[in-house]
């Protein structure tokens, strides 16, 4: 037999009293409220999360120069319940004349470039399966003054790009300036020159270091964008970090810069200026691009331009010829798209080689030019002569000009009219004298020697030359004259073409 369970009574003050059955009621009552709040203490609180929510947020107001890229960023917009958000941005007001755009308006982080002064207000909605949330960034866009360079340069200066837009100028020379120290130019630094004024970076502690890039080109331009606005860049420095890459040289010419000559950067011969030049341009220039004098050096040339220049894109001489490259051009609406050479000639200990453009730019040579050194054309070359202009391998040098059946080595006048040069004429002994797979024209506009004209003379004792698969044509005089101990080779008639020569084709005296 069970025991039988005892409860906890409730004790009652003596003077109250209940019927039997309301006491057990109540005792009920009471033992159930006790257990509820017993089993509710002991259970953890669960929190229910509110319905989703989603904030779109672009980022703070900005302020930057015209042509500065602005960074938008709405990657502080959120869902509350890590949801995907996807972004739309849209430019919503710009000034009245700008035309920008965005770039990728459907991500949280576009960019663009103001292009006018103004206020670019730019609205951010951002969507989830939460719903959809906009907010609204402004962007005001001001330009910097430039700064007037009224002194010359006495002390280390560096340039920096202070005005953004590239159409813009950082800074504005007032007047003709010295560059006694080092001037560097950083990317993208635009300096504009007021009427006739030049640059002249002296030696003896003048130097220029202008490197920009091919996104951030350094300018060098007139105030007003118009050929022959300032005078140009003299360099006089002798220094061997004189560079200049990815710079544009426009609008000089005003005023000559030596002798009676224009151009946008005048390279001295006496004091031996040099410099480096990479992928530059120089162009709307009155007078010549580039001019180096006998006596200056190229040190470095690569991939320049020259396009627009009232004279030829460029005028040098003959030493520094060898450093042209073959992609450089010189031609687009120059005066002459030729390379100018000076009267100079071939000298040294080494053997010089000129090379062919591949935009078929021809040299054009004035005046008597000596050959004292080894001359080598590969195939391709193309030599203009000016009017009487003259070509003598003297006794210390030779030509060697070898061209192909495609691609062969062009000789002729400037205007292509016969007669309009002198001709070649070799006194040089060297077994190296060579013309092969070549075209000799409009040659023999005076004498050449010994009272003759002829395209190609070989005179003097033990002088030689081979001519073979060239053709010779519109001489005013013979095609081609030997004489005085001198010889050719002995097909010299048959292995030749030529044509209309005023006299006969081969004159051999003995």
């Amino acid at each position: 037999m069970k025991p039988t369970p005892t409860y906890p009574t409730l004790a009652l003050p003596a003077h109250i009293t209940f019927a039997p059955a309301v006491v057990a009621l109540k005792l009920l009552i009471s033992f159930l409220m006790a257990s509820l709040f017993f089993l509710t203490s002991c259970k953890k609180e669960t929190e229910v999360n509110p319905s989703g929510s989603l904030t779109a947020n672009a980022g703070p107001d900005q302020s930057v120069q015209v042509g500065q890229t602005v960074n938008l960023d709405g990657s502080a917009s959120n869902d509350s319940q890590g949801k995907p958000l996807s972004y739309q941005w849209t430019l919503v007001r710009k000034p009245a004349k700008s035309t920008v755009t965005l770039s990728d308006a459907a991500s949280f982080k576009p960019t663009f470039k103001p292009d006018e002064i103004g206020e670019y207000e730019l609205e951010l909605a951002v969507t989830s399966t939460n719903g959809k949330s906009t907010d609204k960034v402004l962007v005001t866009a001001s330009v910097a003054e430039p700064l007037a360079i009224t002194a010359n340069i006495t002390v280390k200066t560096t340039l920096i790009d202070r005005v953004l837009n590239p159409d813009l100028p950082d800074y504005i020379v007032t007047k003709s300036i010295d560059v006694n120290n080092e001037l560097t130019i950083n990317p993208g630094v635009v300096i504009a020159f007021e009427r006739d004024v030049r640059m002249n970076v002296n030696d003896g502690g003048g130097l220029l270091i202008a490197k920009g890039t091919a996104e951030n080109k350094i300018k060098f331009v007139g105030v007003q964008k118009t050929k022959g606005y300032w005078i140009g860049v003299s360099l006089y420095s002798g220094s061997n970090a004189n560079t200049m890459e990815y710079v544009e040289v426009m609008h000089a010419g005003s005023r000559t810069v030596y002798s009676t000559t224009k151009a946008a950067l005048f390279m001295s011969g006496g004091s031996h200026a040099q410099i480096a030049l990479k992928n530059c341009l120089f162009s709307q220039n009155d007078g010549y691009g580039l001019y180096v004098l006998d006596g200056g050096i190229l040190r470095e040339f690569a991939q320049n331009s020259f396009t627009s220049n009232t004279e030829a894109g460029i005028l040098l001489n003959a030493e520094n010829v060898a450093k042209l490259d073959a992609t450089s051009t010189f031609t687009g609406g120059n005066g002459r798209n030729i390379v100018d050479i000076t009267p100079s000639g071939i000298k040294g200990t080494n053997e010089v080689a000129w090379n062919g453009f591949n935009d078929k730019t021809p040299y054009r040579i004035s005046g008597d030019f000596s050959v004292d050194a080894g001359w080598k054309l590969a195939p391709g070359v193309i030599i203009e002569m000016n009017r009487d202009a003259v070509i003598r391998i003297n006794t210390a040098g030779y030509l060697s000009a070898k061209g192909t059946t495609t691609n062969k080595i062009v000789f002729a006048g400037a205007d292509r009219s016969a007669p309009y040069w002198k001709g070649i004429i070799c006194y040089s002994q060297d077994s190296k004298n060579e013309l092969q797979y070549a075209e000799v024209s409009n040659a023999g506009s005076s004498v050449i020697v010994s009272a003759k004209k002829a395209s190609i003379a070989i005179y003097g004792t033990k002088a030689l030359m081979s001519v073979k698969n060239t053709k010779i044509s519109g001489s005013g005089g013979y095609g081609v004259f030997v004489s005085y101990g001198a010889s050719a080779n002995t097909d010299l008639n048959t292995a030749n073409t030529f044509e209309a020569n005023a006299q006969t084709n081969v004159l051999i005296e003995k």
